[in-house]
């Protein structure tokens, strides 16, 4: 009798899925703010559903920087020394700390403007090492065509950034080159930290005729602070990603987050699996969505045109 349950627990173990084993899936980001949660978010949906349930077979671990980059470190080295099966750092800042803690776990990086850019990959294509993930690489083309469409008088285009962030950085070589080839000027104001970003607003006032947003992680865990300067100027405020419309942009051409978190997801799944990162290119994430704000526009005297609303995502009222 005792061999025969032996032998039937030998033959369940070869027929469960490899996935059925415990792991450790450990991620991080920069800050809290809507977008990034999304993408978190996003990444547990896609374990889910390929098997891997929180309480089941899978511990999830999540921390975040609250914005301090020496944190980031500090959380990464934390997480080395944990290993666990997969980390995956949320935006570029906490995606560098990651990969320079580590050169065996494996790493798959989210909501990263410009990979190659930050180094965390040579080539997206062929990643090596123990490195890959998804970008979120911001359409600037796309982004000028619609604040010329909803605001066609706008000459200057006010810039918000943390020049500590490389995203942030190679996101203003992208948007100069475009608007030089539309006709347009960027000027910019910088913000270091959160506490910042009113001020590094009200100084576009007077100098801006729309300020836009960047998937900027310091600009956006405060983008309150920039709404309300924007609605007091009455400047038109647009953003790269699409939450940030409801907490007071006028109109966003952005990623929905938390497919962006899928997507990314289903690329850690592959690694659980036995891939090896490195193997695996790294990608853009696609999918972009069209978010309007009618109360926001409203309030400063800006109508969206039809063209706008009829292949808008959503419109709030």
């Amino acid at each position: 009798m005792r061999r025969l349950i032996l032998a039937l627990a030998a033959a369940t173990a070869f027929i469960l899925p490899a996935h059925a084993e415990n792991v450790t899936v450990a991620v991080t980001a920069i800050v809290e703010h809507p977008a990034l949660d999304a993408a978190r978010d996003g990444v547990k949906q896609a374990l889910a559903e390929a098997g891997y349930k929180e309480g089941e077979n899978l511990k999830f671990v999540y921390q975040s920087a609250q914005g301090n980059p020496g944190t980031a470190a500090q959380i990464a080295r934390q997480f080395v020394g944990d290993a666990p099966n997969v980390i995956v750092p949320i935006s570029t800042p906490s995606a560098q700390a990651v990969v320079g803690a580590t050169r065996d776990i494996p790493i798959v990086f989210t909501a990263v403007s410009d990979p190659v850019g930050a180094q965390l990959v040579k080539d997206m294509e062929k990643p090596g090492r123990n490195v890959t993930g998804l970008s979120d690489m911001l359409p600037v083309a796309d982004h000028l065509a619609l604040i010329k469409e909803i605001t066609p008088n706008a000459k200057t285009i006010g810039y918000i950034y943390n020049s500590a962030e490389a995203n942030s950085v190679s996101t203003l070589a992208a948007l100069k080159a475009a608007a030089e080839k539309s006709g347009l000027k960027v000027v910019e104001s910088v913000a270091t930290k959160s506490a910042e970003v009113q001020g590094a607003t009200r100084a576009l006032v007077g100098k801006a005729d729309v300020i836009y947003v960047p998937t900027d992680n310091t600009i956006v865990s405060a983008f309150e602070a920039a709404a309300g300067v924007a609605a007091e100027a009455k400047l038109p405020l647009y953003a790269a990603d699409t939450d940030s419309v409801a907490r007071g942009a006028i109109a966003a051409l952005g990623f929905n987050y938390f497919d962006v978190g899928k997507q990314t997801g289903a690329i850690v799944v592959k690694v659980l699996k036995g891939e090896k990162p490195g193997n695996i290119p790294a990608k853009v994430a696609v999918g972009t969505d069209l978010v309007l704000n009618k109360k926001a526009a409203s309030a400063i005297g800006v109508t969206f045109p039809e063209t706008a609303t009829k292949r808008a995502t959503k419109i709030i009222e």
